[in-house]
């Protein structure tokens, strides 16, 4: 069989390597921007749990200052991966198409027992483009969605660092080359259920420390010793959460297992061609 490298190489056409790529690869700079986003994240929920009494809640408004450090950070990713040679225009455009339908898909359940059809889309475009890209159209998703349904609030950058956390969960998971067919998608779908659980747990926290304490026990008390109040915390994700959180679980599951293998299939077609991440030369035409 002819080498249809040389061919192109000889009409002095692109050369493209590699049949599997991947559309934005996590280098250094990426991974550190990530890092660091992560931790402001975790601080950004978890610090009224170690708060005095004292000092007061101020989720409402630390909100603003989580919004302005997060979205520098988030162009901050993009930016360390257009660096490390991971992402280019083809891929931005994808991140925008994707985002818009995920925002799209968003208020189609809004209300109702927790069915979010976005979920599923998150999993399956963190799993095809990987845990950087997928980090980044979490959070952009979320941001556009609350921008289409009016959902701006307080609330607005934690749930885009819960998204990102989300769809970079199911770029993360093992066996991105080898793992395909039915094995991958019972693996997206226990990753959804799960995750969404995760997803809903993670929102809990920011928003039972805000719930007023009084005559409640299942609410956050501050200065309290930290297994007490997590002892709580349990009990108001069980009183106020488990029914829509379950709702969610189960539709990311059914859709990743409905929709998943296609839909996998048709993002890795975009990506193969694109040539994200590939190298491309060119040799000059002989004469």
């Amino acid at each position: 069989m002819a080498d249809r490298g040389a061919g192109a190489r000889r009409a002095g056409r692109p050369v493209v390597s590699g049949r599997r790529v991947r559309a934005v690869r996590l280098g250094p700079r990426a991974i550190a921007a990530l890092v660091l986003i992560s931790v402001i994240g975790v601080a950004a929920f978890g610090w009224p749990l170690l708060a005095g009494p004292g000092s007061g809640l101020a989720h409402s408004q630390d909100a603003p200052w989580l919004f302005a450090a997060l979205l520098p950070l988030l162009v901050g990713v993009v930016v360390a991966t257009i660096a490390d040679d991971g992402l280019d225009a083809k891929a931005v455009a994808m991140l925008g198409v994707l985002a818009a339908v995920g925002a799209a898909l968003r208020p189609l359940g809004a209300g109702t027992a927790g069915l979010e059809p976005m979920f599923f889309l998150m999993v399956l475009s963190g799993r095809a483009l990987g845990p950087g890209f997928g980090f980044v159209l979490g959070s952009v998703t979320m941001f556009a969605s609350a921008l289409l349904t009016g959902g701006v609030g307080p609330w607005m950058p934690f749930q885009m660092l819960s998204m990102g956390w989300f769809a970079m969960g199911a770029g993360l998971l093992p066996g991105p080359d080898r793992l395909r067919g039915r094995a991958e998608s019972l693996m997206l779908a226990g990753y959804g259920f799960v995750a969404s659980f995760a997803y809903g747990t993670v929102m809990n926290l920011y928003g039972w420390t805000i719930v007023p304490p009084a005559g409640s026990g299942v609410s956050f008390h501050a200065g309290d010793p930290l297994t007490d109040n997590l002892v709580r915390f349990l009990a108001y994700c069980l009183a106020t959460s488990l029914g829509w959180d379950l709702g969610r679980a189960v539709l990311t599951a059914v859709l990743t297992l409905a929709v998943g293998p296609a839909l996998l299939k048709a993002l890795r077609r975009a990506t193969r061609r694109a040539a994200f991440e590939a190298q491309v030369t060119f040799d000059a035409p002989r004469e």
